[in-house]
């Protein structure tokens, strides 16, 4: 019978200590929540200067991703001109478009005959008379195809450079140029994001410490009073943890409040420059992974100054 009360004691013990260490988390959450309440002033201004400094790197990180949308758009439009030689007649060149039509990485192919290029000439270019100056249409035919939808640049290089080479192409033009300089300029753009997130990371690990040291100042008394009685310095530092998690919390969600009210004043100005140019682009929010970021983000920025903080102080304050 002693056997069994011995087992379980052993067996009550686990769940004793797990319940007495749910409820110690569960009383310092609420006391940490309850301290943050009862200074609102200085609560909100500190959670506004961190949600600023997150704000700031996700605002570039989604110029970033709307500017890439808009370039994927462009490159969607890009089209391969393919200038055919004198000698081929219409009826081979209208073979070759289809043959090119269904090969892989093409969506489309369209040809354009000598005299339908003479007539586009005539309507576009406004120097229509010189045509009728001259003998013989000195104009080709020409063959212009679209690639795929989602290819890579660097597939529509091989996919043009392949299509060049065939033996009755004289001359084949795709202006993307531009195009690979924007999308290189937008990996560099990534980097200074990167850059930017990672330096305003360190101001909001400052904020949190700053913030946490004048709380440690304030109870520098009560603080030695525990180290007096032999509380660990784990207990002491538990409040200060969950208040640096609060702060980076609420950080969060005004740096979210702060993208929404941003993409809120742009998105009507961006509408209508994109019907300008006949265009359905809208900017693009944040989406679930962004959100996740910026709160666990702060959060965790939160949780590491106030570890580093409170750890620091914590080793100077001695009883006398």
């Amino acid at each position: 019978m002693a056997r069994t009360k011995a087992q379980n004691a052993a067996d009550a013990a686990p769940q004793n200590w797990l319940a007495r260490t749910l409820q110690e988390h569960a009383r310092v959450f609420f006391f940490s929540l309850g301290k943050l309440v009862n200074h609102p002033g200085s609560s909100l201004l500190t959670a506004a200067v961190i949600g600023i400094a997150l704000a700031l790197p996700a605002a570039l990180h989604l110029a970033v991703n709307n500017f890439q949308r808009l370039a994927y758009t462009w490159q969607n439009d890009l089209q391969l001109s393919l200038f055919l030689k004198d000698g081929v007649d219409e009826t081979r060149g209208r073979e070759l478009t289809q043959q090119l039509a269904s090969r892989d990485g093409v969506k489309s192919a369209r040809y354009i005959s000598r005299e339908q290029s003479a007539a586009e000439f005539r309507e576009l270019s406004g120097f229509g008379e010189v045509l009728d100056l001259l003998q013989h249409n000195p104009l080709p035919a020409v063959i212009v195809v679209s690639p795929d939808a989602g290819r890579s640049a660097a597939q529509v290089t091989v996919l043009a450079q392949t299509l060049s080479a065939l033996p009755e192409v004289e001359l084949s033009q795709m202006d993307q140029q531009w195009l690979q300089r924007l999308q290189s300029l937008l990996a560099i753009l990534e980097r200074v994001v990167m850059m930017a997130a990672a330096l305003l990371g360190v101001a909001v690990l400052v904020i949190v410490g700053n913030t946490l040291r004048l709380d440690i100042e304030a109870r520098r008394d009560e603080i030695v009073v525990m180290k007096l009685i032999g509380a660990p310095d784990g207990f002491i530092r538990r409040p200060f943890l969950y208040g640096g998690c609060w702060l980076g919390l609420l950080g969060g969600w005004f740096a979210l409040l702060l993208l929404t009210v941003g993409l809120a004043v742009l998105q009507a100005p961006a509408h209508e420059l994109a019907a300008l140019y006949q265009s359905d682009f809208a900017i693009q929010g944040p989406g679930l992974a962004t959100v996740l970021t910026i709160i666990l983000g702060g959060v965790l920025l939160g949780l590491i100054g106030a570890w580093w903080t409170v750890t620091r102080h914590l080793a100077a304050i001695e009883p006398a």
